[in-house]
């Protein structure tokens, strides 16, 4: 007898995607009467930030992220019109070898314009901006402490720069202090929030929070992914919203939401900080954004340092969309609005498909979110309003889900 395989006989086959199989099913039951697949919905024509066209109809939009409706912009879209003609397509290269054109130069220098700092680095995408800040920053050794709902690419970032993590409570402040005592006084420690979490559209309570971390000599990181350009009286966040962004030490933000493109970055006034730009793997290693995407991104970003009324019609839209949903009879993730996100809570997976379903056939999209990506194993119905969506285009939001809330089910008739 022998250990080894002889040549007839074959080593048994594994399917990887075995693990997988359980949400195989998952969608097959979802897809299996004739459903629309929520997770795959195509534009067949965008017309403008809160309108396109989805199987051939035209559909309001309310799950893009698109908070201040930027993507339309005429300033924007000519500065990359414009790009395009001076640079062409593409750089094909990393920042630190032939990717870093004049445009990188005028972006990263917009962002410390309106965030008021000194050292700003831009990334392809936000996900990127979190996997390689934070895997370069805190490493073996370190330690992590960071609330549990924290966004996917911010646990990647963890995992990937190998430090200790210590999870706590979802804006307990009380349980990130506990998690913090039982550090040992000389590691390195870094504290990592959200000012608005993307789920539920719940903002961090930064000011105390941040106040503890440095109490117990901590650095702070916060994502203002879902805030930049809307929350604070200049757009800068909820840190800037709640009078400690001086405090922070590492702001983490993403183009793809208020600014209207694609990109990520991270702002710091750390004297030290440009050397990220030689040892963070996943900036050293990435070819650089488009010319034409940097160009979008510093015109965007400077209109949102002037942008006070979009910021304020926003404010209205959520304010109205929040009451008008409740009083409906709608279950809502947050008692009043705290953000341009508004999470309506489904019954279960099922009949938060069917009303997502119902919803697009009345002309509105929404994101359906499941587990185990939202908190507490809910299903939502995510919108994210816009401050192009106008006050009647908000009326007419309320009617569609109470009348989806009816065909579900989901509302008493």
């Amino acid at each position: 007898m022998t250990d080894m395989l002889s040549e007839n006989e074959t080593a048994a086959h594994v399917d990887l995607f075995s693990k997988f199989d359980p949400l195989i099913e998952m969608r097959r039951n979802l897809l299996s009467t004739g459903q629309e697949d929520p997770f795959g919905l195509v534009m067949e024509r965008v017309i403008s930030p809160t309108v396109a066209v989805c199987n051939g109809r035209e559909t309001i939009l309310l799950g893009t992220y698109n908070y201040m409706g930027m993507t339309f912009d005429p300033d924007v879209i000519a500065a990359g019109k414009q790009a395009l003609d001076d640079f062409g397509s593409g750089t094909t290269g990393s920042r630190v070898l032939n990717g870093t054109y004049a445009g990188h130069k005028a972006v990263e220098q917009a962002l410390c314009d309106f965030y008021g700092m000194d050292h700003a680095m831009v990334f392809s995408t936000g996900y990127q901006a979190n996997l390689g800040i934070i895997s370069t920053i805190a490493g073996k050794g370190d330690y992590i402490v960071l609330d549990i709902d924290s966004h996917a690419s911010i646990w990647d970032g963890c995992k990937m720069g190998d430090a200790e993590v210590v999870p706590f409570k979802h804006n307990d402040i009380e349980a990130m202090e506990k998690r913090l005592r039982r550090i040992p006084a000389e590691a390195g420690k870094l504290v990592i929030l959200e000012g608005v979490y993307s789920m539920l559209g719940d903002i961090a309570p930064l000011k105390e929070m941040i106040a503890v971390a440095k109490k117990y000599g901590a650095m702070v990181l916060v994502d203002e992914a879902h805030s930049m350009g809307f929350i604070g009286p200049k757009g800068r966040g909820v840190a800037e919203d709640q009078d400690c962004l001086d405090e922070v030490d590492f702001v983490i933000g993403t183009f793809s939401k208020s600014v209207g493109t694609v990109g990520g970055f991270c702002v710091s006034n750390h004297p030290k900080f440009e050397i990220m730009r030689l040892v963070c793997r996943p900036y050293v290693f990435t070819a650089s954004l488009p010319p034409s995407v940097v160009a979008t991104a510093t015109t965007s970003i400077r209109k949102l340092m002037h942008a006070g009324d979009k910021r304020a019609h926003l404010w209205e839209n959520s304010k109205t969309l929040h009451k008008g949903l409740k009083d409906a009879g709608f279950q809502i993730g947050t008692d009043e609005p705290q953000s341009a996100i508004i999470a309506v809570i489904m019954p279960d997976l099922e009949k938060g498909a069917a009303m997502w379903e119902a919803l697009l056939h009345e002309g509105l999209y929404v994101n359906l979110a499941r587990p185990p990506a939202t908190p507490a194993n809910m299903t939502l119905l995510r919108c994210s309003l816009c401050a192009e969506h106008s006050a009647e285009q908000v009326q007419q939001i309320i009617g569609m889900f109470t009348r989806a809330g009816k065909a579900t089910g989901i509302l008493g008739a």
